[in-house]
């Protein structure tokens, strides 16, 4: 995964876990890299975390455990180069992520891009639970339509339930501040790419947390050991 870099794994490692998961600059990680003797540019940290971060959540995701079949979909606002965008994520009632996807809008085809995407990869669910947004009802109304059309098993497939709550949906509100607080001490993103690929590794340190790896179930390891698992 390293191969042909001027550093060693661990220190690229240890940087992204630590930029990832904790509320440091990107300066302050070049200052603690050269307390420890190691001479690397904070624009280099940059671009290990959004070069590496979309391949450790494609490890991580290919380790997740399976979610519950009742969800709480809702979106986050996050700024790039000054302008608000979006960030669709869903949770399950254990209060799992589901998934998330990062668009440059708030509307229909949006809401039904990250939908298609949280479907082909979990399945359906019995039912989802959105805050009064009738966008979000229209985009899971058509999704499951052709979730439906879309199924070879011949069996008949009930309807995904939506229940529209602002109360209920508070749980995934409280979610969302996780990753919020997390990115605010970023000051912003300054490109559309780069944000996709952070938000991921923020997401996926989340995950971690919550213990969603298949490997957490029994035990309990730390971040540190989670990251090494993923690039054994």
């Amino acid at each position: 995964m390293f191969k042909g870099r001027h550093f060693d794994r661990s220190v690229i490692l240890l940087c992204i876990r630590w930029y990832l998961a904790y509320n440091l600059s990107l300066r302050n990680l070049e200052e603690m890299m050269a307390e420890r003797g190691i001479s690397v540019d904070h624009a280099t940290i940059h671009r290990w975390v959004a070069r590496y971060s979309p391949e450790l959540l494609r490890r991580f995701n290919a380790r997740k455990r399976a979610v519950t079949g009742k969800w709480h979909v809702d979106e986050t606002y996050i700024k790039v180069r000054g302008r608000w965008m979006y960030l669709y994520r869903a949770i399950d009632s254990n209060g799992d992520t589901v998934e998330f996807w990062f668009s440059e809008r708030r509307d229909l085809l949006a809401a039904k891009r990250f939908l298609r995407k949280a479907l082909k990869r979990h399945g359906r669910p019995e039912r989802i639970v959105i805050d009064g947004s009738q966008t979000n009802r229209e985009a899971i109304l058509s999704c499951d339509a052709e979730s439906r059309l879309q199924d070879r098993s011949r069996r008949r497939l009930k309807p995904i339930r939506i229940r529209q709550s602002q109360y209920l949906n508070n749980h995934i509100e409280q979610d969302h501040r996780a990753v919020k607080r997390r990115v605010r001490s970023m000051l912003g993103f300054k490109s559309l790419n780069s944000a996709r690929a952070i938000l991921g590794g923020i997401e996926m340190v989340h995950m971690m947390r919550k213990g969603q790896a298949r490997y957490a179930c029994a035990q309990q390891p730390s971040l540190a050991e989670q990251f090494e698992r993923l690039v054994a």
